[in-house]
């Protein structure tokens, strides 16, 4: 009689070679490596050679097979979130103590902006100048109203251009991501409303997800490739010279992020009685990407799983707190980033701040990160910022140069952040579970859950052999 290698024998390779985490870390290092290569061999923004127009592409597909499936990942997202919710006990009061917090730490974090940017004061010295004929962008809180309002149906926005010198006309169709979240909250509220009749679409809604989660996660699996070709590319385009003309700048907006990341979100976690160093270690999958993709929502397949298997928070309201957080909840992007970025405008230009432009600048971000959602970001923030602030829109120009680099940085705390406060909220409200959340290992994110289902059955049969051995040798 011969006996079957159990599946734990079978010979595995490294997890360096295999786990996600070292993949990406040694993509950060030959994505560097390569991008200084190419700048040292003359590659430029503008005229890029073989190395850094390599790089250039495998960013930008990278980037592009993200964006791909934003959009409906979105909307279907929002749809299905919304029926999860309602399987959930208190889910107006989830809903209510999620944007609570979705507050509160957007208000620490610009806090910690406007006194961060106090401190260093990053815009005294610089010796930059404005770009000669720059015209700022318009951003106001009227135009934020305004596009709430869906327009058509997909939240379409078609423009159509002129191009002088190839003497042709170009038609571009953006999607306004807020203005489709709208048209998916009334579609999902809608849908429960009507009840049982709208169970068949809800289950539609549910089965596309599915699907786009899987072609999503397909794309995520390239993530070490995608490192490569956009952190070579920043390094081959800005190099660090850009960081050193804007250095202190740029110090003050990562000190501020880490303040956040390592100061704030651990007390937090720990008055709610939660370890930090469990958090961080089943959230990192998401945060190390979130890093180098520069995306939130190309994140919100993996920031939900992790939230999920490696943190304990129940599906049902892990659905809806995720994708509304990767939409609406920027601590990176629409609290520490817009407040350093006003002051150190306000320094450039010469510009006193008073206690009303303080508080402006607080109520921008704490209310206003849903103005990010669709547009360009961080850069849209900015500009509604300075505008509500009252100072010159020129001052978005000067910091577009080291944009890139900063997004990094940006885009991994507001990850952390959305992941973070359903995980509070989960815990507070007696939902977490908590033997998940303090495993001794967080699970592979990147494992099939057929795969660990079938490794689980696999230890129980193992477990009821052993138990049924020592039954038998006891009985002996």
């Amino acid at each position: 009689m011969t006996t079957q290698p159990s599946a734990s024998t079978k010979p595995r390779l490294p997890r360096w070679m295999t786990a996600f985490g070292p993949q990406v870390i040694a993509a950060l290092v030959v994505g560097v490596v390569l991008g200084l290569i190419a700048k040292a061999t003359g590659s430029t923004a503008d005229d890029p050679n073989a190395l850094g127009q390599t790089l250039q592409i495998i960013g930008s597909s990278y980037v592009s097979l993200l964006r791909t499936a934003v959009i409906p990942l979105i909307f279907f997202a929002i749809i299905a979130s919304i029926a999860n919710l309602s399987q959930v006990s208190n889910a107006a009061r989830l809903a209510w103590k999620t944007l609570l917090w979705f507050m509160i730490t957007a208000l620490i974090a610009v806090v910690i902006g406007i006194a961060l940017g106090t401190i260093f004061q990053p815009g005294v010295g610089t010796g930059q100048e404005t770009p000669a004929g720059y015209e700022g962008g318009t951003g106001s809180w009227l135009g934020f109203l305004q596009g709430l309002i869906p327009a058509n149906y997909l939240g379409l926005d078609v423009s159509a251009g002129f191009s002088a010198d190839e003497q042709s006309v170009s038609t571009r169709v953006n999607f306004n991501v807020l203005q489709i979240i709208v048209v998916a909250i009334a579609v999902g509220i809608a849908a429960l409303k009507v009840g049982a009749a709208a169970d068949p679409f809800l289950s539609f809604a549910r089965s596309t997800l599915a699907i786009i989660q899987k072609v999503l996660w397909w794309i995520i699996r390239l993530a070490p490739l995608g490192t490569i070709g956009l952190l070579g590319n920043a390094t081959a385009t800005y190099g660090w010279d850009t960081i050193g003309a804007l250095g202190q700048y740029t110090l003050a907006i990562y000190v501020g992020l880490a303040a956040v990341l390592f100061i704030v979100y651990p007390i937090l976690l720990k008055v709610s009685g939660l370890s930090f160093r469990k958090y961080f270690a089943g959230a990192w999958p998401a945060i190390q990407l979130a890093f180098v993709s520069r995306s939130s929502v190309g994140t919100l397949p993996l920031s939900q799983r992790v939230t999920e298997r490696n943190l304990g928070v129940p599906s049902g309201y892990a659905s809806f707190a995720v994708p509304l957080g990767a939409t609406t909840k920027m601590d990176g992007c629409a609290a520490i980033y817009p407040a350093i970025s006003a002051i150190f405008v306000a320094q450039f230009f010469n510009v006193d701040l008073n206690i009303i432009h303080y508080l402006l600048i607080v109520l921008v971000s704490v209310i206003g990160s849903a103005a990010t959602a669709g547009t360009t970001g961080a850069t849209v923030m900015l500009t509604l910022t300075l505008t509500t602030v009252g100072l010159p829109l020129e001052g978005v120009a000067l910091l577009l140069a080291v944009d890139p680099i900063l997004d990094m940085g940006r885009t991994a705390v507001n990850v952390a952040g959305q992941i973070l406060v359903p995980t509070i909220v989960a815990k507070r409200e007696g939902l977490l579970d908590e033997d998940v959340y303090n495993a001794s290992n967080p699970l592979d994110p990147f494992e099939d859950d057929a795969a660990a289902d079938t490794a689980d059955a696999a230890d129980g049969v193992r477990a009821d052999e052993d138990e049924a051995r020592d039954l038998s040798q006891s009985r002996a």
